[in-house]
């Protein structure tokens, strides 16, 4: 899953990266307005965590684009240091979907993204199961037939779209674009490789099947 973050302070915005690509989401980061909108215009985001004082354009008209770009728009989640009452109403007026001010505990913004998640078009499920996995994105655990698997942030970034597909195909440049950041080389060989130490560690019966020319899928 595919986060944009837009903030102003460098060093805050690369905190908030850095904490959520630990939790295996792919993350993409800029500092004003216009290069928001310019990464808006080319790549799909589940959620966009919002400054709402940037330079360039303001928060709120880049918070207004979003809205009217798209019929599915990703989740909003406003970031401010304005603590009013009548800010609070005003960001969620203007369409975002969540508000959080500043100061304010990663614990928290952790737990409000996965909020987001869960309200997502179409809303996922707090909890995901197939074909005897579950995996809970929230606490960040998986389980094949009862038996704990630990993975690292890309296969579990990978599972959770393969799960998220209901079955349906999904392709290497879905997989690129939703559990790698903007930076990955288009041409690597990154998903195949994660597939395999995905697949030997979640065992057998090999659980992950390969559709030529197409993708993955979980049957």
């Amino acid at each position: 899953m595919r986060i944009l973050v837009v903030e102003d302070e460098l060093i805050l915005a690369d905190a908030i990266a850095e904490w959520l690509r630990r939790e295996s989401f792919a993350v993409d980061v800029t500092y004003d307005g216009d290069a928001a909108l310019e990464r808006l215009g080319v790549n799909e985001y589940d959620v966009v965590l919002l400054d709402r004082d940037l330079p360039g354009t303001h928060g709120d008209d880049v918070c207004a684009w979003i809205l009217d770009s798209s019929a599915a728009p990703p989740r909003i989640l406003m970031l401010t240091a304005a603590a009013g009452v009548r800010d609070r109403v005003g960001g969620l007026g203007l369409g975002a979907d969540d508000y959080l001010t500043k100061p304010f505990a990663f614990a928290e913004l952790s737990a409000r993204v996965h909020a987001l998640m869960r309200r997502a078009r179409p809303a996922a499920p707090p909890v995901l199961e197939r074909s005897g996995i579950r995996l809970d994105p929230s606490r960040r655990e998986v389980h094949r037939d009862g038996r704990p698997v630990a993975l690292a942030n890309k296969e579990f970034a990978v599972l959770t779209e393969l799960m998220r597909a209901d079955g349906a195909v999904v392709s290497a440049e879905r997989l690129l674009e939703k559990a790698w950041d903007e930076h990955v080389d288009p041409f690597t060989n990154v998903v195949r490789v994660t597939m395999m130490k995905l697949r030997r560690k979640l065992g057998d019966p090999p659980i992950v099947e390969t559709v030529a020319g197409a993708g993955y899928r979980l049957p």
